[in-house]
């Protein structure tokens, strides 16, 4: 991706979030001189990944496949320093964009839509060797559970939501019509680096072209801490 795109995806996302009236912490609006100028007592931030999160998996098809994220709090199973069991983000997708078939071998997470257009989640069984199963998936929604055939498209409008336990696998599809929609994760730990499954083999993080500065930094570029 171009640094001006990420730029751009992530203007859209404050707006967006500005909308729905979800305030960020402070530290979604440092600039990369903040960070320059952070000390050690921000190594949470830093080693646990939090804050923006920009990509098109390697893809290099921003708009039509990836999404905006914004990991607000997040433990860490690697590191006993960490006691949190839990993380929350949001996340943004434009109208037209889906985000690759996918599981978690650990985390359970639940995902909301917290505003904007409508989103569609197709479910479908994962195996432990990853395989694709062609099973009927239970799906619990709201505190309603239900059975629904595999590859079903589960709708969420503004409000609704839907538990995504481990090996079950989902993506998300965004409407060509109706704008973007801001959609809330609240989860067991995070860890991009050994809890997803994709279902086609693809990257996590974008390699990005420098072709202007950065206007934030993601959550993978932080420099160490000065003591």
């Amino acid at each position: 991706m171009k640094r001006s795109e990420i730029n751009t995806v992530i203007r859209d996302m404050e707006n967006l979030a500005r909308e729905y009236r979800f305030a960020l912490p402070p530290f979604a609006s440092w600039q990369p001189s903040d960070w320059a100028a952070a000390g050690p007592d921000y190594d949470e931030i830093r080693d646990n990944k939090l804050g923006w999160d920009i990509t098109d998996y390697g893809l290099g098809r921003f708009a039509e496949v990836g999404f905006g994220l914004f990991t607000l709090r997040n433990g860490n199973y690697h590191n006993p320093k960490y006691k949190k069991s839990y993380a929350e983000k949001i996340l943004m997708l434009y109208p037209g964009q889906t985000a690759p078939l996918h599981f978690h071998w650990s985390k359970m997470e639940d995902i909301i839509n917290r505003g904007g257009n409508v989103v569609s989640i197709t479910v479908y069984n994962g195996a432990e060797d990853g395989t694709r199963l062609d099973t009927d998936v239970v799906v619990r929604l709201d505190g309603r559970e239900l059975t629904v055939p595999a590859g079903t498209q589960v709708k969420l409008s503004p409000g609704e939501s839907i538990t995504i336990d481990p090996y079950l696998y989902h993506d998300f599809i965004v409407p060509a019509e109706g704008g973007a929609v801001l959609l809330g994760e609240v989860s067991m730990c995070n860890d991009d680096d050994n809890d997803n499954r994709f279902f086609e083999p693809i990257g996590r993080f974008p390699e990005i072209e420098e072709d202007e500065a950065p206007y934030r930094l993601l959550c993978t570029e932080y420099p160490v801490a000065k003591v």
